[in-house]
Parts: C-alpha cells; sequence; structure tokens
C-alpha cells in the first residue's frame, strides 16, 4: 500500500507542520482531555517515554525515530563524525528512558546505522538521510499495520462480538493498531463489529485508551470491568476474543497485559476462538517456551492509590503488581501476524513463517 502523509500525521505520533519537532497525543491525559505535545529536546523526548505519554511498542519506535532525526537539527557538530558523535551520545540518552522498550533501543540503532553506512556524507545530507529512514521506521508500521487488520477481519463477520484486553489500538501503534484493528479496518468498509473492552486493571488502558479509541471511531463499544469476561461470553454476546501480544515463544505461548491468560482459559471454556494478533518481529524463535519471558514487577501504589482520592488499601499491605502474563500456546487459536495467520502446531508452522 502507498502511504500519504494524510496517513501519518493521522497517526498519535508524527513529524510536526514544518518537519523540525515531534508531536504527540499526551496518552496520559487521556480520556478526558486530549492534550498534545509539541517536543524538540533530549530532555523533554526522555521525559515523554519514562511517564508514558507515548506508549506502545511500535508508537515508541516511531517516535524514536522522529525523535533521533529532530535531534539532529540542532546537533552542532560541524564535522561528519563530531556529528555522529554528539548523535549517539544523545541516542544512548534516549535508550536509556525506558530500557525494556525494545522498539526504542532499535530504532535508536537503525537510525544510527544510517550515519554509520554514510560516514563520508556531509551533514547536510546525513540529516536528509536521517530523515528518510524515520519516515520509513513510520511507513513499515502503518503497512505492518493493515496487512494485520485485513487478516484479523477475515476471522470475523459483520455483528460479531470481539472481546478484547489492554489497548493495541492506534494509540499505541500507528493507523489501525493490532489487536482492534480489524474492528477499524471493518468500519471503514462498513462492516460492523460489536466490542467488549476489558478496564484492563492496574492501569486501565481499556478503559482509558481502547474504549476512547473506538468510541472516536464511532465503533460500538462497552466497556466492562475485567470480572465481568465471563459473564458477557456466557451470554453470547462475544464470538472471539483479539488481544495484543508483547512477546511470542516459539512454541505459540505469548506474553501480553496482566489478565490475557484470564481471559483465555475463560474462552476455551465457553468454545470461544482466541486470537493474539501482532508483527512477526515480537515472536522470538530463541525463546524456546513462557517459562523463558521475563515478567516485570510494577510499583505497587499502581494498585493502592493511583486512580483514588485515598488509598484502597493499608500502606502495610504487600502487593503482587506483575505487568504481564504468559498465557499458554493450547488456549491459543492462532497467531494473527502481518506475514499471515498461523496455526497450530505453533512450534512447527512458526518455523514455517520464517522460513
Amino acid at each position: 500500500m502507498h502511504v500519504t502523509e494524510q496517513d501519518r500525521r493521522a497517526c498519535s505520533v508524527h513529524l510536526s507542520g514544518d518537519g523540525r519537532a515531534v508531536e504527540i497525543i499526551d496518552q496520559t491525559c487521556l480520556p478526558g482531555r486530549e492534550v498534545y505535545l509539541t517536543l524538540t529536546e533530549l530532555e523533554d523526548l526522555c521525559d515523554a517515554i519514562k511517564r508514558l505519554a507515548v506508549r506502545g511498542a511500535p508508537a515508541i519506535g516511531i517516535f524514536a525515530g522522529y525523535a533521533m532525526y529532530v535531534m539532529s537539527l540542532s546537533e552542532s557538530g560541524e564535522s561528519p563524525e563530531a556529528f555522529r558523535a554528539g548523535l549517539e551520545e544523545k541516542g544512548r540518552v534516549l535508550s536509556a528512558a525506558r530500557p525494556t522498550a525494545v522498539n526504542l533501543s532499535w530504532a535508536v540503532r537503525r537510525m544510527l546505522s544510517v550515519l554509520r553506512a554514510h560516514e563520508d556524507a556531509p551533514v547536510p545530507e546525513l540529516r536528509e538521510r536521517l530523515l528518510a529512514e524515520a519516515v520509513a521506521i513510520h511507513d513499515e508500521d502503518i503497512q505492518m499495520c493493515t496487512r494485520i487488520s485485513e487478516y484479523g477481519l477475515s476471522l470475523v463477520r459483520p455483528g460479531d462480538g470481539i472481546l478484547t484486553h489492554c489497548n493495541a489500538g492506534p494509540l499505541a501503534t500507528s493507523k489501525y493498531g493490532t489487536a482492534i484493528g480489524p474492528v477499524l479496518l471493518g468500519k471503514e468498509r462498513g462492516i460492523d463489529l460489536k466490542v467488549f473492552s476489558d478496564e484492563t486493571r492496574p492501569l486501565l488502558q481499556g478503559a482509558r485508551l481502547t474504549s476512547y479509541e473506538l468510541q472516536k471511531a464511532g465503533v460500538d463499544v462497552t466497556l466492562i470491568c475485567d470480572n465481568m469476561a465471563s459473564m458477557v461470553m456466557k451470554n453470547g454476546w462475544v464470538q472471539a476474543c483479539f488481544v495484543g501480544c508483547d512477546r511470542v515463544a516459539a512454541n505459540g505461548d505469548f506474553a501480553n497485559k496482566i489478565g490475557t491468560s484470564g481471559v483465555a482459559i475463560l474462552a476455551k471454556y465457553y468454545g470461544i476462538p482466541f486470537y493474539t494478533l501482532g508483527p512477526a518481529s515480537t515472536i522470538d524463535m530463541s525463546c524456546p517456551t513462557g517459562a523463558d519471558i521475563h515478567i516485570e514487577q510494577r510499583d505497587p501504589e499502581e494498585i493502592k492509590t493511583m486512580w483514588y482520592k485515598e488509598p484502597m488499601a493499608l500502606p502495610e499491605v504487600k502487593c503482587f503488581n506483575p505487568a504481564f502474563d504468559v498465557t499458554d500456546h493450547s488456549l491459543l487459536t492462532a497467531i494473527v501476524t502481518d506475514r499471515g495467520i498461523v496455526y497450530p502446531p505453533f512450534d512447527v508452522n512458526l518455523k514455517k513463517l520464517f522460513a
């Protein structure tokens, strides 16, 4: 597909109109306020990553690409060597803003590789090449999301109910997103689907972000508490579950936002197809099973105090707050990627995807 400037500017991360700043929608203010930030300085760019003003692996990658280009505009090194050294240091600081975000360091490395591949080029040419690479990162993500959305849409019928968990829409990626991409693409084509959006405790991405995106797009969306998924499934309102993925092991086990494995268990019980949608780049063939995926532990205050005027637990109460859980491949109907739909046996068919 051909990506237009209009496609890029419709995303939550894009280059400013004058091409000298990164523009984002501040996700920490949603859904109550739509606040847009125009960022140029390293400190502000890092801060946006640290406090989750920009979040979602693909969106962070796009953000990093544009950030490296924007910072190159103010890089004072006159020689190509000094220019490259200055950007390498800024890239190191930017990558450290969220070390666990693989797409962040990946995009920074990709941008710096442009400088190394053209080390004798004058500085103005290097800036032009950096811009082209940042745009390429963005365009590739839009194309990837579109392909995933096409494949996902082929799995459902008009009027179906879709249950999703966490946020894997345009805010976290680019044009359509992954897990809710089929719903948004279907809406464009006049195929109406109904969505039940889990609130996704404790950070409430499903409530604050997914339901916001779908409501704005005119999709029939119903927000539910996480512990209501069983009831809507039992009522026959859900015909498929679409969730994102942060990492997929070689056997098909996958990590996603905490609570995903519980949804998968319920779907299995009620005989509902359960799909994870994500780019082929999230499949880690060097990771044998889900037992090899490290799970990040987050601040207990996200449970006790984050969304409340007064604490909801005593200060001395212990909390267990893992960011993700791992869904066993036996609960998974298929993995929807930009390269196609992968069905069981996953340990065999995932290899074929990369053959």
